[in-house]
This record gives C-alpha cells, structure tokens and sequence, in this order.
C-alpha cells in the first residue's frame, strides 16, 4: 500500500509539474493571442499574418523574459529559475512587465489590433504590477493569474460578441484548466489555497475591466 502511495504521488508531482510548465505565465500571451486571432472575427484575417503576429508576441513576451530569467540564474542573481523564492520575484516581474507593454504597443501600432486585444496585453500588464507590488510582502500566484487572464479573454470576447463562434465550451475548458493549474501548484507545494486564489482573481479582474472599459 505504502508503495503504491509513493508511486501515485510521483505521479500526481509529475503531472502538476507538466500543467505548470505548460500553463507558465510566459506562455499565456501567446495563447490568448492564438485565441483572439483564431476564434475571433480576427479569424478572417491572412493566415501568414496570424502567423506572423502570434509569433512576434510569443517572441516578447516568452523568448525575451526566458532568456533574462536564465541569464539572471547564469549571473547568480537567481538561485532557481522556477522563482520559488518571493524575493527574487521582482526583476523578472519588472522585466515581464516591460515586454507585456512591449507586445500591446505592437499589436497598437503595428498591427492595427482592434482594441479588446490589446487590452488583453494591457490587462496581463496590469496583472504584472499588481503581482510584483504584492510580492513584496507575500507570494501571490503568478500562473494563476495568466491563466484566469485567458479565462477573461475568453468571457469578455463573448459579452463584447467578437467571437466567431460559440465560445462556451473553449471557456469551460479553460476554466477546468485555471483549477487543474491551481490545484498542481498546492501540490507542488509552491502556493496556498489563498495566494492560487488571490492570483486568480487579480488576473481575472485585471483583463475583465481594461476589455469592458476600452474594448
């Protein structure tokens, strides 16, 4: 029994590590990105220039703040390049903060993206700060709030009617996915029921109110 009891919390210690790594929030604007451009009116658009704007923003926005992050770990200004320490939180924060302002000046200027999109970034952006100023005093969860921020894209693309198709069962998916998420991280120990909680809502909060307010 005892054996069967480690083996199942490797199991379950593998599987949480899988859906973080997956679900990390340098990844979360190039997924929110793939779904506004695919499961939009945005959808109509050439095929090469979708292409080219998811990875232009994949670029920025997870390249960019991958490379930094190994960078710090290969100075020693990291001792983890999972940041399980809340006080080596904040440069990378800082510098994800840039790059989420960097993909909506892109999608702003350069691709004419109407404005629900961009606020997706600008929100994301919002959530950034918002995490890093809490951080200072306790370890809100970071991947929560990508991934409630993808949830809210997907509920404000149906209440603003961008969507090209019927969204509901995308956004329970994506719902089913923000609480397997939440789940792996209490699992791995890295967050309490409260700060996967606090995340959530400040990513849902923060992409929810800049795509009512200019979407």
């Amino acid at each position: 029994m005892k054996a069967n009891d480690v083996k199942y919390g490797r199991i379950m210690v593998g599987l949480s590590r899988f859906a973080s790594a997956m679900l990390s929030p340098l990844l979360v604007p190039t997924y929110g990105v793939l779904i506004a451009l695919w499961c939009s009116y945005l959808s109509a658009y050439d095929m090469g220039l979708r292409v080219t704007v998811l990875l232009v923003v994949g670029g920025i926005t997870c390249v960019l703040p991958m490379f930094f992050i190994t960078t710090l770990h290969h100075f020693k200004l990291i001792t983890d390049k999972n940041l399980v320490d809340r006080k080596e939180r904040l440069l990378p924060f800082i510098f994800a903060l840039v790059c989420y302002v960097a993909a909506a000046f892109y999608l702003y200027t350069r691709v004419h993206a109407p404005m629900w999109m961009v606020m997706f970034c600008v929100g994301g952006a919002l959530a950034v700060t918002i995490s890093a100023v809490v951080n200072l005093w306790w370890k809100i969860s970071a991947h929560m709030a990508g991934m409630a921020g993808i949830v809210a894209l997907i509920y404000n693309m149906h209440v603003l009617v961008t969507e090209a198709f019927n969204l509901v069962w995308v956004l329970m998916v994506a719902v089913l996915l923000c609480g397997m998420l939440g789940s792996a991280r209490i699992i791995l120990g890295r967050h309490t029921l409260g700060q996967v909680l606090a995340g959530a809502l400040n990513g849902f909060l923060c992409v929810t109110l800049l795509m009512q307010l200019f979407g």
